[in-house]
């Protein structure tokens, strides 16, 4: 066992944020393997460490409002996904989170699940930033924290 410290939100890297993740049996089906909607998780956490390095609390900016009580949050509006290969129980995996795009109400992401150099899964996504319900345009300081 080694002694190195791994932050607790990951790291940037070669323009990536990779967050590492252990594969608990909570996180398996009867078989071993990864259930398939936790990765969904794996991803959720990518995304949000990802903004928490970058400086983005996402509890702030929802709690920030807009002078009505209502601050941005973001949701998934869309979600491709692959899943190439099995993660099994124990395994050490890596998320990868990589900004693709940022437009007005909306942000690209593209996302994969590693097991060392393989790939297990990837995926794309579309985020859209939210304000009372209702799409809203990404505000020039935080766009820039995306790269946009």
């Amino acid at each position: 066992m080694t002694d190195a410290v791994i932050p607790i939100s990951g790291r940037f890297e070669g323009g990536a944020h990779l967050l590492v993740v252990r594969v608990y049996y909570e996180d398996t089906d009867f078989s071993g393997i990864v259930y398939h909607a936790n990765y969904l998780k794996y991803l959720e956490r990518g995304r949000t460490d990802q903004l928490r390095l970058a400086g983005v609390a996402q509890s702030e900016l929802l709690a920030q409002g807009d002078g009505k009580g209502e601050g941005i949050a973001f949701a998934v509006r869309r979600m491709t996904l692959d899943w190439l290969r099995p993660a099994r129980m124990d395994d050490i995996l890596t998320v990868e989170t990589r900004t693709t795009a940022v437009k007005g109400a909306t942000i690209a992401i593209a996302q994969r699940i590693l097991r060392g150099e393989e790939v297990l899964v990837t995926a794309d996504v579309t985020v859209a930033a939210i304000r009372g319900g209702r799409p809203t345009r990404i505000p020039d300081g935080l766009r820039a924290r995306f790269g946009g």
